[in-house]
């Protein structure tokens, strides 16, 4: 810890820091936990995909409080836990009213990590319902920004042809706390025939992944929970860390190889490894990555390439030795394969054009991937981290570093395990429905957000 790190978490400086509004972050709640208070519903226009969802779920609802248009309607009289508003059939922009309505009694009264989770369809229809359709995603954000003490909002997208079946894994991923810093974010669900009825604890059982840069920080983190999930993982990192490799597959009693993701035949270790000892590759993890930062006009082509090469042209080398290797140590039908992006490629920054350029492209990846495997029932999604804590921020100036945690709606750096709970939703089996999408998780970061 540094010395000016010492003198903010000292008495002293705790009490300079919060006049200068730099107050303690709230405490996040995290895990497979649910809300503690009530979770409402408020299923406008009679809508029901909400409701059978949270049925399936095995989570009971009361009726939501309806503001007047005076604002004079009581409040709960108790915290609430969540809110689930479906707005899966509003269409006009006088609909919005109703989202107003129920959120303003919810939002006053929601609880410490509470959660807001709003349902609508995709855009369609005339200018009117697809304005309505962006309106919503207005609302999601802005509410997001505006929540305290750790609540969070989502907006999903739920296809017309979609079941309860077909939401039930997303719905309990914003519902628990797997969910804690992924904030003010959107993406959709599709109909995949889950035929799911429930959650499980350990979805992943008898399934084998892959984790790239496993050896330390993010990539440690996803190897361990999706071991807890159930899965055999096969760890992947490079020779120089092999020593912190081998600790944590033993840990987790995974197994594993060392090697140079860029090499030519990497897919085809990857792929011996498995096939050699009569495994069925489910999916894998992409998170190995590097940074080669330098601003744009003091970049080399070496700097530029490295980048480019380890972040994005590896991952398409071994996706497509692995997707042709199908019963051979490929990746098998239903399966998942999972890109690590960043808020960088998103939203752009400073120093980062190479790594920038690098994660955009593994968000385009995924998006371009997803239909050309959909025949095949596999899924391609991305995470894009925004400040996470790791060895590697931590050495960051404490002032700098500072800002980077507080430039979100949650006033907080996120942890590695938030990275691996997303990507652990996302290779859930129930999460069929979920494919193409890149999820942010980042505290919604106030830049780019």
């Amino acid at each position: 810890m540094s010395a000016i790190e010492k003198i903010f978490t000292s008495a002293p400086g705790r009490a300079v820091a919060s006049k200068a509004g730099l107050k303690d972050p709230p405490q996040l709640r995290r895990g497979r936990t649910w809300p503690q208070g009530a979770i409402v519903l408020a299923d406008l226009n009679g809508s029901t995909v909400g409701r059978e969802t949270l049925v399936l779920l095995g989570r009971s609802f009361d009726s939501p409080i309806i503001d007047s248009e005076d604002g004079d309607a009581p409040g709960y009289g108790a915290k609430i836990g969540a809110i689930v508003v479906d707005a899966t059939t509003l269409t006009t922009i006088a609909d919005l009213e109703k989202m107003r309505a129920v959120l303003r009694p919810a939002v006053r009264a929601l609880e410490g990590s509470g959660r807001v989770v709003i349902l609508a369809r995709p855009a369609a229809g005339d200018w009117e319902q697809r304005s309505v359709t962006r309106a919503l995603d207005g609302i999601n954000r802005t509410v997001a920004k505006e929540l305290r003490k750790g609540a969070t909002s989502t907006l999903l997208y739920v296809d017309h042809d979609a079941t309860p079946s077909d939401l039930l894994s997303t719905m309990g991923f914003a519902l628990q706390g797997r969910s804690a810093f992924v904030d003010g974010q959107t993406w959709q669900v599709s109909a995949a025939d889950t035929n799911v009825n429930q959650l499980h604890d350990t979805p992943l059982d008898g399934r084998t992944i892959v984790v790239t840069g496993a050896a330390r920080g993010i990539g440690a983190a996803i190897a361990r929970s999706l071991a807890q999930a159930g899965a055999h993982i096969l760890a992947i990192d490079i020779p120089p860390a092999g020593e912190a490799l081998a600790e944590v597959a033993n840990e987790i009693g995974g197994t594993a190889l060392q090697l140079d993701i860029t090499a030519d035949d990497a897919g085809t270790k990857i792929a011996d490894h498995i096939a050699f000892r009569g495994l069925k590759l489910y999916g894998i993890v992409h998170n190995a990555g590097i940074t080669r930062d330098k601003m744009l006009v003091n970049t080399d082509k070496a700097r530029w390439d490295s980048v480019l090469d380890v972040n994005l042209a590896a991952q398409m080398r071994i996706n497509e030795v692995l997707l042709a290797r199908r019963g051979d140590g490929g990746i098998e039908d239903g399966g998942r394969i999972i890109g690590v992006a960043s808020t960088s490629g998103l939203a752009g920054n400073k120093g980062q054009t190479n790594y920038a350029a690098s994660k955009a492209g593994v968000a385009g990846l995924v998006q371009a991937m997803a239909p050309d495997l959909a025949d095949r029932a596999i899924t391609v999604n991305a995470v894009a981290p925004g400040f996470i804590e790791t060895e590697m921020t931590g050495k960051i100036p404490f002032v700098q570093r500072e800002i980077f945690r507080r430039s979100n709606s949650l006033s907080q750096g996120g942890q590695p395990i938030d990275v691996a709970e997303t990507i652990g939703y996302f290779l859930d089996p129930a999460s069929q429905g979920v494919n193409g999408q890149v999820v942010r998780v980042c505290g919604q970061n106030l830049v780019g957000a």
